[in-house]
């Protein structure tokens, strides 16, 4: 009867409420440095193993992965710098409709 207690207080609205678990978190170094690790999207399957440099295209490794760049290290014929100004000036005018100071 103490179970049926127990699922009766966790009862809401809906059911009873499961509790989510996330994915488990690798932490084996080799594995951590050979294989694409949370890439596989299927439930079933392993995750795909890592290939030499030279398989990959050469446009791969010259990405920016640090933070985005600032509107004076842009380049102003460049597309980024005008798309940065759109943005930019859409964040300002969306605070002057709603009231705010900028």
């Amino acid at each position: 009867m103490a179970n049926w207690q127990e699922a009766v207080k966790g009862k809401g609205k809906m059911g009873v409420k499961e509790v989510l678990q996330g994915p488990e978190v690798c932490k084996d170094p080799e594995i951590l440095t050979t294989h694409a690790v949370g890439v596989n999207i299927y439930k079933q399957g392993k995750d795909p193993e890592l290939r030499p440099d030279t398989e990959y295209p050469e446009w791969l490794f010259t990405l920016n992965l640090g933070p985005p760049k600032s509107l004076d290290e842009l380049d102003p014929e460049s597309w980024e710098y005008w798309k940065l100004i759109r943005k930019q000036h859409m964040w300002q005018d969306n605070k002057v409709r709603k009231g705010k100071k900028l």
